[in-house]
């Protein structure tokens, strides 16, 4: 009851937090960027009171199916931006990002919201460190998807003067997409090392080229190669933005694409 409810009470006080964020563009008023910052922030503490609600009742962590990781997804996005905007202070990025939280939420209410009994494969203590890792990588790169297409925007706006002195410049987004795409390759990094250990204890190998393993390395390549064009090679710009932006167009594929398309022994998740 108490997680249902404070999942629903997330879900209106994101979409609020998008639409302040909007009548920030339209209106140019800082003050309103704040109270879709403050919005966001109360939302996303009722969204972890409906996971650890959710934790409570299933006594085991909420990442076993669909829902919960679309849910945990979308509290770790928000966690990565609420920290990134009380670091940074960019009033107008949550523009960018909260529509992502947004997308995320609205995917996870569309599910199920059923709990069942744990599969054999998931009965496993490494649950918790694969999971959880990916739910801080995934959220790191959310947060470099939305600073790589606000890169792309800002430099097709030569006349919003106003909004640009409330979002950080080109070299300084730039340098935040790097940090927050080392952040999650790091994670993401752990997501595969853990779930190899995992596949060996639940199914005897560390790897079969399931479709989910296969696009997680597809991923964890995408942004490899953007890690080293961006320290050996010096690549920056555009080219940065865009590989931020495809990097998670690949996790989201990953994560639903796979159990949409591609019959998978991780089609829970």
């Amino acid at each position: 009851m108490i997680e249902r409810m404070s999942f629903n009470i997330t879900f209106v006080f994101y979409t609020l937090s998008m639409a302040l964020y909007v009548a920030f563009l339209f209106q140019k008023n800082v003050k309103i960027a704040q109270w879709g910052n403050r919005l966001l922030a109360i939302g996303w503490l009722f969204h972890t009171v409906s996971l650890i609600s959710r934790w409570y009742v299933a006594q085991r962590p909420p990442l076993t199916n669909q829902f919960e990781f679309a849910s945990s997804f979308a509290w770790g996005i928000a966690l990565c931006f609420l920290f990134f905007s009380l670091k940074y202070k960019y009033q107008g990025l949550g523009l960018f990002i909260v529509p992502v939280v947004l997308l995320i939420t609205s995917y996870g209410a569309s599910l199920s919201r059923d709990i069942n009994p744990l599969m054999p494969a998931l009965q496993s203590n490494w649950l918790l460190f694969h999971v959880f890792t990916a739910v801080f990588s995934y959220g790191a790169f959310g947060v470099a998807f939305g600073l790589g297409v606000l890169y792309i925007i800002l430099n097709k706006m030569k006349d919003d003067s106003y909004l640009k002195s409330h979002l950080p410049k080109g070299q300084k987004i730039e340098m935040l997409i790097y940090k927050t795409v080392a952040f999650g390759f790091l994670f993401l990094t752990a997501v595969i090392v853990t779930g190899a250990i995992w596949a060996q204890q639940a199914w005897t190998r560390y790897w079969a080229w399931d479709p989910k393993e296969t696009w997680s390395l597809i991923t964890w390549i995408i942004y490899a190669v953007f890690l080293h064009a961006r320290v050996n090679k010096g690549v920056k710009g555009r080219t940065l933005a865009w590989f931020s932006i495809i990097g998670f167009i690949s996790v989201l594929f990953t994560y639903m694409g796979v159990n949409v398309l591609l019959p998978s022994l991780h089609s829970y998740l």
